[in-house]
């Protein structure tokens, strides 16, 4: 019988034949060898089918649902089948960088916790710039659904975590899997329930290790969705969240999904909730009043402008590229992937 992989990997995938196939030859080409690689097809594909089936690494395996379920029930299902004691999640328009996972095996191995979720920087990748996210790691303490979700500037990215991030335990990923049916925030959700246990901390590599591509020509899975169903995953999740990050979680990821109806009821409704359910502080309440006011695209223009200012004030000033930053496992998270899933376009 085959030794069991150190590492499974898990990429769901519909109707997006060549990007599926990068993110496979990014995880194939690992610098950890022991892994496998596991295609979840989220419904008959054939195009998709075939694309995979001109890879021979016997490392791979894939995995055609008979009706599509989603992307979270495509990653349980991946779940279920993983072998290895690890499970990187790989969403199939991202990729990594070769040393992705020996990074956090290394973090993992240092974590001090039973069942510690690492994660990992990322290069965020548009037509308009670069940018390095989430732009700071955890202060010691500071609660982690605060930390993704509180902004300490009017843009997105101070506390960030994406899936194609995410490696934990597989024994945790089934304990707690994805919430069939949630178009958005789906790892902020996950993570949020998953940190819930006293056995699981966050783990956050400081080194980019990841490349998410966004603003495409191409539908995004998890890129739209129906503000009021978001608002009931935030009522549901409340006590997973410390005021604070519930308002300002409320006032700039929901609320940038509901500014669009331009709504004068719709608005006066999401700051009576934050107020009454939160404690919003000075700049949520100046993030609330810019997504309303101000139209998505110039917001976005300002924010690349503002953010490439800051890069190139900061070249030549060279990062950590391998400490990590353990934050304690509260069950308390969220992020403007919380910050960035509302600001894609």
């Amino acid at each position: 019988m085959d030794a069991l992989p150190e590492v499974s990997v898990v990429i769901p995938t519909r109707f997006r034949p060549e990007l599926v196939t990068r993110a496979v030859r990014s995880a194939l080409t690992q610098t950890v060898g022991n892994l496998e690689v596991i295609v979840v097809v989220d419904g008959p594909d054939e195009a998709t089918s075939d694309a995979l089936a001109l890879i021979t690494d016997a490392r791979l395996r894939v995995l055609v649902l008979p009706r599509s379920g989603g992307a979270p029930n495509a990653r349980n299902v991946g779940v279920r089948e993983a072998r290895a004691p690890w499970t990187a999640l790989l969403d199939d328009d991202d990729e990594w960088l070769p040393q992705k996972l020996a990074v956090q095996l290394d973090a993992a191995r240092d974590a001090g916790v039973a069942m510690p979720v690492v994660a990992s920087r990322l290069i965020n990748r548009t037509p308009r710039a670069d940018s390095v996210l989430p732009r700071r790691l955890p202060a010691p303490g500071e609660p982690v659904s605060e930390y993704l979700t509180v902004r300490r500037g009017l843009f997105y990215g101070d506390g960030f975590i994406q899936t194609s991030t995410i490696m934990a335990p597989t024994a945790l990923l089934r304990r707690e899997p994805f919430t069939v049916g949630l178009r958005r925030m789906q790892e902020l959700d996950w993570v949020l329930r998953a940190v819930s246990h006293d056995e699981v901390d966050l783990v956050i590599a400081a080194e980019a290790l990841v490349v998410f591509h966004q603003d495409e020509d191409r539908p995004r899975i998890t890129l739209s969705s129906p503000w009021e169903g978001q608002l009931e995953w935030l009522h549901r999740s409340r006590h997973l969240l410390t005021p604070r990050a519930y308002a300002a979680l409320l006032m700039s990821v929901i609320s940038s999904m509901a500014a669009p109806t331009r709504s004068a009821r719709t608005f006066g409704m999401l700051l009576r909730d934050a107020r009454r359910n939160g404690r919003p502080g000075p700049i949520d309440y100046l993030t609330f009043l810019q997504i309303w006011l101000i139209p998505p695209k110039l917001r976005h223009n300002l924010r690349d402008l503002v953010l490439g200012r800051r890069r190139e004030q900061r070249a030549g000033v060279t990062a950590p590229t391998t400490a990590e930053r353990r934050v304690p496992g509260l069950g308390d998270r969220s992020g403007e992937l919380a910050p960035v899933s509302t600001e894609r376009g």
